[in-house]
């Protein structure tokens, strides 16, 4: 909780300022003709994929370098696939709120945000299915999850600003880019358990640099652009170099202070029984 109040206060604030805010240095609203911090124009992120996505995502992977692995992390077996099946589908359509309620009003644009947030996702499915069919001969149910929620990450700096042609585009980049992203920490060492590196923060990253190139003007009031995707580039690297390095000073400050880790006897038995006395079984 101590965590949640400084990363909020320190890294989300002044992120989305950034992007969102008035007169903020990488998306310039309220500014006419503003060109960005580095003069290749405001960095577009319709519904929070630099924001949200890329922040928080490196935000996690701090968090899993500070915090170290568990045991046998390598090992542990998917907890309940049924409960997973569940929480996607009901992310998939709470992501309709998420993106097309970012337009503010029930117009094309929020129509065309719904459309493209479906159009990505299922691609990304899809073709992390094909990746993992190929990589490891068979297809797995929490793999296609993980490739709706790549696909639901990547299209949501984009959802204001494509059209589904743009959508399939990202979809697929999405769905390939993160299966092999979120193969990393074996190599690694870090333990990501829930992807989060792999899927939200490297999702955001595809979604915000193709959003600079499939971005169509009579959607958003932006036309694609090696010009806008270098301006993408440049949302991208801010927040990545912001947000990992505060985040790393946050968590290394409190585990100097009250430590982050519970002890070794307590992780053996698990959480649920350590600090509530049951377990789901």
């Amino acid at each position: 909780m101590v965590f949640i109040a400084a990363w909020f206060t320190l890294v989300y604030v002044p992120i989305a300022h950034w992007v969102w805010g008035p007169k903020g240095m990488l998306g310039g609203v309220g500014i006419d003709g503003y060109m960005g911090l580095f003069g290749f124009g405001p960095t577009l992120d319709f519904a929070g994929g630099t924001v949200v996505h890329i922040n928080s995502g490196i935000a996690g992977l701090m968090a899993a370098i500070v915090l170290g692995r568990r045991k046998h992390y390598d090992t542990a077996p998917p907890y309940n696939i049924v409960f997973s099946v569940i929480g996607a589908s009901l992310l998939w359509v709470g992501w309709f709120g998420f993106n097309a309620g970012s337009a503010v009003a029930a117009n094309f644009n929020a129509g065309m945000a719904m459309l493209v947030t479906h159009v990505a996702t299922a691609t990304a499915a899809i073709v992390w299915a094909l990746v993992e069919t190929a990589t490891r001969g068979k297809p797995s149910v929490i793999g296609i999850i993980s490739g709706a929620v790549a696909g639901l990450v990547a299209i949501t700096p984009a959802s204001g600003f494509v059209d589904v042609k743009g959508a399939l585009a990202i979809g697929i980049a999405a769905g390939a880019i993160c299966f092999y992203a979120c193969q990393a920490k074996f190599k690694l060492g870090y333990d990501d358990s829930l992807d989060v590196f792999g899927v939200h923060c490297v999702g955001g990253a595809v979604g915000a640099l193709l959003t600079g190139l499939f971005a169509v003007e009579a959607i958003g009031g932006k036309a694609g652009s090696f010009t806008q995707v270098l301006a993408q580039s440049e949302g991208v690297i801010v927040t990545l170099l912001y947000s990992g390095v505060v985040s790393f000073v946050i968590l290394k400050i409190i585990d100097r202070m009250m430590g982050l880790r519970i002890d070794e006897a307590n992780e053996q038995s698990g959480l649920d029984l350590a600090i509530h006395g049951e377990a789901l079984h």
